[in-house]
């Protein structure tokens, strides 16, 4: 589902920075995404406008400040996203309702020009997400994210800038990552 609504705006105070591509243009630092992120999780009518489905993942896409692209995210028991990265994107992330475990690698990897890494040990960090709980990331964040309640919903409101222009899925054994495939938005939109 790809449905456009409207949400809240970030904050008229927040001091905006132009982008190298579009000098402008402002583009919403990591902390307007996050506050974005977070009013829009508190607008207890967008959530519980969300379809929820008991086996798959739904989403509605929603208005971004400064031209980001935002999602309402709903994970039913027992899902997630694998691992991945948003490319050259920064984003934030918040959890609405249920919670949320964000497993993470406090490494930055080679963007390009290979296929399988081997992780050192101390590069894995883990975080639970409950109501009100969330992040923002830098580009080339290396994450999953994961429902692992065995019987409850969660939502979650995510936000990217640029919009995303890929993403990377990674798959892991041990401390051996490989990326796996690259998707482009025709192939989540």
């Amino acid at each position: 589902m790809s449905v456009t609504t409207s949400s809240p705006a970030s904050p008229a105070s927040a001091a905006p920075r132009a982008t190298a591509d579009a000098p402008s243009h402002v583009a919403p630092t990591q902390a307007e995404l996050l506050e974005f992120v977070r009013r829009a999780a508190a607008d207890h009518d967008l959530v519980a406008s969300l379809p929820l489905d008991p086996e798959g993942r739904t989403w509605v896409r929603l208005d971004g400040p400064g031209g980001s692209e935002a999602w309402l995210i709903g994970w039913p028991p027992g899902t997630g996203t694998g691992w991945h990265d948003h490319a050259d994107s920064v984003g934030a992330f918040l959890t609405a309702s249920g919670e949320l475990k964000e497993n993470s690698l406090a490494a930055r990897l080679p963007t390009d020009g290979w296929k399988t890494l081997e992780l050192s040990e101390d590069v894995d960090r883990e975080r639970a997400l409950g109501p009100g709980r969330g992040r923002a990331f830098g580009r080339h964040h290396v994450h999953e994210v994961l429902n692992e309640s065995p019987t409850e919903h969660a939502v979650s409101v995510h936000a990217y800038y640029p919009p995303l222009p890929q993403i990377r899925r990674y798959s892991r054994t041990g401390q051996i990552l490989r990326l796996e495939a690259v998707e482009r938005p025709a192939d989540w939109q």
